[in-house]
């Protein structure tokens, strides 16, 4: 049965009208993104230290916008486990403040460093451009652990949506390409499939604020016409090999599209050989956990990836 708290968010979504993103430009959609984090995100909690950096994207001459925080118990010269955090938004919306909230929770709750990763978006950086991205920041920042205070033997990967996808992918990286060292995986209802194949896919694709178009525009938005969705660093479920990867929690929601991937890649971890853990929200829409303010399950998830950290 569907939440009642996700219900009545989807209620106030129909009776005003509120426009679905594949209805906006990629621009539009961006600013539509992050004024709306307003009516369902708990407001910035306070932590020790946030500060804005730049990280140099290989071959571009850009660089990357990375947002470092430490918790608020933390000692100024404490030595901390880091969490890199990709955020969601169809690797076409978000960015550092949509999903500060959620940062400033999972640091404080679990106690560990986190710093969140603005990558580049599409249309007009196409993958591999946030694949690229995200592993140069990962590496930068276990080559810059001294500077960071951040102990290398305790670094994670970890993101929702969108950046689920990307935080499996770096972790798929990081093992094939010999570092950085990955402690754990936090999956939060992850995109591992652009096949999009799956029965929930099929019937879960209307009504519930992640429908069929936003996929199909994200996906268009992302990929565009001539990339291989096979390609296992965009479809991380297709490498060929899943064996001596990080331990997992892998997030899903019962009325989100991507629930069955999810499903799916946690127990395809777990056949491979690797600790995963499947943690489902049966009654959640797709993007609940940024939504604290209005759905309380929100809190609980956000609880349950920081215990898993802090344990760790």
């Amino acid at each position: 049965m569907l939440d009642k708290d996700a219900k009545a968010l989807l209620d106030v979504i129909a009776s005003r009208n509120i426009p679905s993103y594949h209805t906006l430009s990629p621009a539009e959609a961006r600013a539509f993104y992050k004024e709306r984090r307003f009516f369902t995100q708990p407001d910035p909690e306070p932590v020790a230290r946030v500060e804005n950096l730049s990280v140099p994207s290989p071959g571009t001459g850009a660089d990357i916008g990375v947002r470092w925080y430490r918790p608020q118990s933390s000692a100024p010269d404490a030595i901390l486990p880091a969490l890199v955090y990709y955020h969601g938004g169809g690797h076409t919306i978000g960015d550092l403040d949509t999903h500060d909230s959620l940062c400033r929770q999972l640091c404080n709750l679990s106690g560990w460093a986190v710093f969140s990763v603005d990558y580049r978006l599409g249309p007009e950086h196409r993958f591999p451009a946030a694949v690229d991205d995200s592993y140069a920041t990962l590496i930068w920042i276990a080559d810059h652990a001294e500077t960071f205070m951040i102990d290398t033997a305790k670094i994670a990967v970890g993101g929702d949506s969108a950046g689920g996808n990307l935080a499996t992918v770096m972790a798929l990286m990081a093992r094939d390409r010999k570092g950085p060292s990955l402690a754990y995986q936090l999956l939060i209802y992850p995109v591992t499939d652009f096949r999009f194949q799956t029965t929930s896919h099929q019937t879960l694709g209307e009504n519930y604020l992640l429908t069929r178009e936003v996929i199909d525009y994200f996906t268009d938005c992302y990929l565009g016409p001539d990339a291989d969705r096979l390609d296992w660093r965009i479809s991380p479920s297709l490498a060929a090999d899943h064996a001596n990867l990080p331990p997992a929690l892998v997030i899903t929601a019962g009325y989100d599209p991507l629930c069955d991937e999810g499903r799916a890649y946690a127990e395809l971890l777990q056949k491979a050989g690797n600790h995963a853990e499947l943690l489902d929200y049966p009654g959640q829409i797709h993007g609940f956990i940024t939504m604290g303010r209005v759905i309380g399950a929100a809190n609980d998830a956000v609880a349950q990836c920081a215990a898993r950290l802090k344990s760790l």
